[in-house]
């Protein structure tokens, strides 16, 4: 250590070469449990392998939809449904509400909806009102 003395950056990198070196002695030592690894089951994968198919088959009918359909209300309403199905899709699936009780699935669509209504509602509302000058 009396040798880091001219500068830092040199102490610090045979502090460190050090402290690795005293590392991997000791890891050679120790009696880590080794990891085993299971077999991939094979109906989750597949299971996984739908959700993505018919989730790129309902994002790939929105795409068809935005390039083809011309801009008014039936495209959005479109948007709109589609969102809320692919919504309603990885809730069931990813946060496993489809297996559950059919009221907590209910519960939380059900104000998604009334959301979305009500969103509906605002924008048909405003466009309703007189522009202010």
């Amino acid at each position: 250590m009396a040798l880091c003395g001219f500068s830092l950056g040199i102490c610090i990198y045979i502090l460190l070469s050090r402290l690795n070196k005293s590392y991997r002695t000791m890891a050679h030592h120790s009696q880590e449990p080794e990891i085993a690894v299971l077999p991939p089951d094979k109906e989750k994968i597949k299971k996984l392998w739908t959700v993505a198919g018919i989730l790129g088959a309902v994002t790939g009918v929105e795409f068809i939809i935005a390039f083809t359909m011309d801009h008014g209300t039936a495209k959005t309403a479109l948007f709109v449904i589609l969102t809320i199905v692919k919504a309603g899709y990885i809730v069931g699936e990813f946060m496993h509400l489809k297996y559950e009780v059919k009221v907590l699935f209910w519960a939380i669509l059900v104000p998604i909806l009334f959301i979305v209504w009500m969103l509906v509602a605002f924008v048909y509302e405003g466009m309703k009102m007189p522009v202010f000058n």
